[in-house]
């Protein structure tokens, strides 16, 4: 496996498969540079991944625009509705953190939502919106101009500082395309097995094989993350 080669296919557009570790989530998950995501990416995710397409964005970008963790927003509105505290996302079995969940959102121009053409609307618009070169006060406009909520795209928020605290593919992903100098934005969706399991990891490698996507180890990804963080303090 060639780092660099995985990087140019993210800049490509081209999905790439992502191993957590054997001892999280022990899953692969197919992941996309979410401003390049086109109704065929959601569709062969759909049918060749099976697992819940969800969109990252980082920690500090989510904060700044006020884009919560879905925890959160319950957890807030607990006293009116008290089911939401002992419904707690605390015994999450793989994860001594609080779920990456955030908002799910349509983006306006969609129908239902759910179509192929309208998760690809949704996910590309809103990385290319987030990331805009615009004063922040615009950005937060152009949000609620051009997305609803609730939606059928599922936003997952990265924690503070990318895999240093929590190591999932909301993570891993997101900091593949900081490497890659894309908009650090990741689509991601696990890789469901025949047996109603995830699927195995040497399943997965020979699903890659067979359609020449590249597949990296989340162990990797946290290395090269390492190195690239000396040059890149701020995140």
């Amino acid at each position: 496996m060639d780092f660099e080669s995985i990087l140019e296919d993210i800049r490509k557009g081209k999905p790439i498969l992502v191993y957590d570790f054997d001892d999280r989530e022990r899953e692969c998950d197919m992941t996309v540079a979410t401003q390049f995501v086109t109704p065929e990416v959601i569709q062969k995710m759909r049918k060749e991944a099976g697992g819940l397409i969800c969109v990252t964005t980082p920690y500090s970008r989510a904060m700044e625009l006020g884009l919560p963790f879905m925890s959160d927003v319950y957890w807030d509105d607990c006293e009116k509705y008290p089911l939401l505290r002992a419904m707690a996302p605390t015994d999450i079995p793989y994860d001594r953190t609080k779920s990456s969940f955030g908002l799910t959102i349509n983006h306006r121009k969609t129908y239902t939502g759910i179509t192929d053409k309208d998760r690809a609307l949704t996910a590309s618009e809103y990385a290319k919106t987030i990331f805009a070169d615009k004063p922040i006060e615009e950005v937060k406009k152009d949000i609620g101009t051009n997305f609803r909520a609730p939606g059928h795209i599922h936003l997952l928020n990265t924690s503070e500082k990318i895999l240093e605290s929590r190591f999932g593919h909301t993570e891993l992903c997101t900091a593949l395309m900081y490497m890659a100098g894309v908009m650090p934005s990741a689509t991601i969706c696990e890789m469901m097995g025949d047996d109603f399991g995830s699927r195995s990891k040497s399943s997965v490698a020979e699903y890659a094989a067979k359609e020449g996507i590249q597949i990296i180890d989340g162990d990797e990804v946290i290395a090269k993350w390492k190195e690239f963080k000396k040059d890149h303090p701020e995140l």
